[in-house]
């Protein structure tokens, strides 16, 4: 596989990350007014009505924003990665059609099960897994956070799951479920690092995860498509580790973890001298700076969610879903 050592190509997120600020909730018993520090208190991240009603005004949301191909309809619902994915994907559709998507389907979610962790300090942040009428049999699971009593629930991720894939998750009797720290090393590989690795095992291989469709097999695709007639292609893999793209980890039954994480991902490819230049489609025109004559540079944003087994063992990454967040013709 072949990768550009040289300077870092340009990039442009889409959405700043949050700024995670403690909050102070104030209650009153009737021997007075008693203060709990949310930065301190170990609490359920959200009641479950709470939970429903954040995923159902996300989803009224994100199907104003689809069918106007217009962002800032739900950029108030959406953050991290999947902000950066969505955002740009209606940017490009409202490019090729100002008035709106003409093939807009309303997405429906149902049989929302909700994973509640009960935690102290924020982000407080819960997982909401569902059905969906798009994406077949997959359920989608979507991550949502918030930094603030006052702050509204956001989507920081979404990701497709085959539906026997998602795991059991430990529960105490009230059914609140456990949230694992980033730096926990009681995992095959600390929450905090899997970024990080995976994009060194895309690049060098390794044991640290199990094949699949996307570790190895994406890896001999990539390798495959790297050098073509005419056509050679570039890729650098780098984490997305801060704000909103942090991982989240939830623990599992048996003692595991299952994690969100985020990574960006560059593709360059670049015609030999007299050959055909790269031809994208309309969406990525749409989301490209500068003229095509010699290469095209890509920006990914991807979100992944993966199975970290307790101790040793390979991580398997279930899922990951993965958007072009902005081009550079040269």
């Amino acid at each position: 596989m072949s990768r550009d050592r040289g300077p870092r190509w340009p990039r442009r997120l889409d959405r700043s990350t949050l700024i995670a600020a403690s909050a102070t909730a104030l209650s009153l018993t009737a021997s007075g007014c008693v203060v709990v520090h949310g930065e301190r208190e170990v609490l359920p991240s959200a009641t479950r009505a709470e939970a429903a009603k954040a995923l159902q005004r996300f989803t009224s949301a994100y199907n104003a924003a689809d069918k106007a191909y217009d962002p800032s309809l739900d950029a108030d619902h959406t953050t991290g990665a999947l902000a950066a994915i969505d955002s740009a994907r209606l940017e490009a559709g409202r490019v090729n059609n100002p008035d709106g998507n003409p093939s807009h389907t309303p997405l429906e979610l149902t049989d929302a099960k909700f994973t509640i962790p009960k935690k102290a300090g924020w982000p407080r942040w819960f997982v909401a897994d569902t059905e969906a009428n798009k994406g077949g049999e997959a359920r989608w699971l979507l991550v949502f956070t918030r930094h603030g009593l006052e702050e509204t629930w956001q989507a920081a991720y979404l990701t497709l799951v085959a539906p026997d894939k998602v795991p059991e998750f430990k529960t105490d009797r009230d059914g609140w479920a456990e949230a694992v720290p980033a730096n926990s090393t009681d995992l095959a590989v600390p929450p905090a690092d899997l970024s990080k690795d995976y994009t060194t095992y895309l690049e060098n291989g390794g044991k640290t995860f199990a094949d699949g469709a996307h570790t190895s097999s994406w890896r001999k695709l990539r390798e495959k498509r790297s050098i073509r007639p005419g056509l050679v292609t570039q890729y650098i893999d780098e984490p997305l580790t801060n704000g909103d793209y942090a991982p989240l980890a939830l623990r599992t039954e048996d003692g595991g973890a299952l994690v969100f994480f985020t990574t960006r991902h560059f593709e360059k490819q670049t015609s030999a001298q007299g050959a055909a230049v790269p031809t994208p489609n309309k969406d990525v025109l749409a989301l490209t700076d500068g003229e095509i004559k010699q290469s095209l540079t890509m920006e990914f944003v991807s979100n992944e969610i993966a199975l970290d087994p307790a101790g040793n063992g390979q991580v398997s990454v279930l899922g990951r879903v993965q958007g072009l967040t902005s081009a550079k013709g040269e």
